[in-house]
């Protein structure tokens, strides 16, 4: 069904509308989409500031879903990782023309530059005097190196409520051993997987029971500069895990993957001296699927993961588990940050 054929109740103002993910996930199945579109004819690289790699794909992603909040969900914020100020100042004319016409194209309706501008820039709450309630977290391709090497990426959303997350969203085109990728989603407490092209097959997921060391899977990052990959072998060693129980992965369908049970384990620990901030677009969304579906999310110590100030976690690392393991996980980890206090760092 798509979310033009249902009529949504608003509430008065300051109250909360009941929160349907129905038009979210139509946006996310549009933003891939377009993604499919710009990585098989159209990549185009630009630089951010900061290195970090931005395609016209991110900005087009965003522009549909920044849309679709400012059409259905107008009384919320929006923190998302591209800005129109940047469309405007790192894309030359003819990538803007190119994402401009496939945004059109897929939304059916005529769009202009100046739009898409606009809907990046829809609620920022960088920009609000007072933060809303509910606060959507955008990252519009997550993975963006995997996606240009045409490896996997998502296009990610997720809801904050009072800085805590509730809800998420994750459009997964490339998961692996499913044609046509999945749509992974949770709202009210629960977590649903479904065909990325609409088969009416919707089913509730739920992590994996295991707790048998030889049977788990673990998942780290492809990219070393985005964690310690000598250090996460430690601790793996320590739990008593083995190189071949570990897959590399962009993004965050390893959150996905371990709320629908095809994984177990995910660790997110810094190399050392890096201190650079893990961002809320790159957790929040897969941190509410995973919850919904019976996992568990902490810092290296067992803390609460901090939504709670700025974009960034307020966090030294992240352990993300079936749940079944948490507990080892955080004692392996532990074992590790002991040992380095007496040995010379790994990496």
């Amino acid at each position: 069904m798509e979310y033009d054929e249902i009529t949504f109740i608003r509430h008065e103002e300051n109250l909360m509308t009941p929160l349907d993910l129905t038009p979210i996930l139509v946006a996310l199945r549009q933003a891939a989409q377009l993604a499919h579109e710009v990585q098989q004819r159209h990549i185009v690289r630009s630089e951010k500031t900061g290195a970090e790699p931005v395609t016209i794909a991110d900005y087009g992603a965003q522009a549909i879903i920044c849309h679709t909040i400012q059409k259905y969900f107008p009384a919320d914020g929006v923190m998302a990782e591209e800005s129109g100020s940047e469309f405007a100042r790192v894309v030359d004319a003819d990538q803007k023309a190119t994402i401009v016409g496939l945004v059109s194209d897929i939304l059916g309706e005529k769009v202009t530059e100046s739009h898409l501008i606009a809907w990046l820039d829809h609620a920022r709450i960088d920009k609000m005097t007072h933060e809303p309630h509910r606060v959507w977290v955008i990252d519009p391709i997550d993975g963006t190196k995997g996606f240009l090497a045409q490896r996997h990426f998502v296009n990610a959303v997720g809801v904050l409520e009072g800085r805590i997350p509730v809800a998420g969203a994750l459009a997964a085109p490339a998961y692996p051993n499913v044609h046509g990728g999945l749509l992974l989603h949770a709202v009210d407490g629960v977590a649903y997987a479904e065909s990325l092209q609409p088969k009416n097959d919707r089913r509730v997921i739920r992590v994996s029971n295991h707790v048998d060391i030889h049977t788990l899977r673990a998942l780290e990052s492809v990219e070393k500069g985005h964690a310690g990959l000598a250090r996460l072998a430690r601790v793996r060693e320590l739990m008593g895990m083995s190189p071949s129980q570990v897959e590399q992965a962009d993004s965050m369908e390893k959150y996905g993957r371990i709320a629908a049970g095809d994984a177990d384990l995910y660790l997110r620990l810094p190399r050392l001296g890096d201190g650079r901030p893990h961002n809320i677009w790159d957790h929040a969304p897969g941190t509410a699927i995973v919850l919904a579906a019976g996992g568990k999310i902490t810092d290296v110590d067992g803390s609460p993961i901090d939504y709670s100030k700025g974009t960034a976690l307020n966090n030294y690392g992240v352990v993300a588990t079936n749940g079944k393991i948490h507990e080892l996980a955080l004692s392996a980890v532990g074992k590790l940050l002991e040992e380095e206090r007496h040995e010379q760092p790994r990496d």
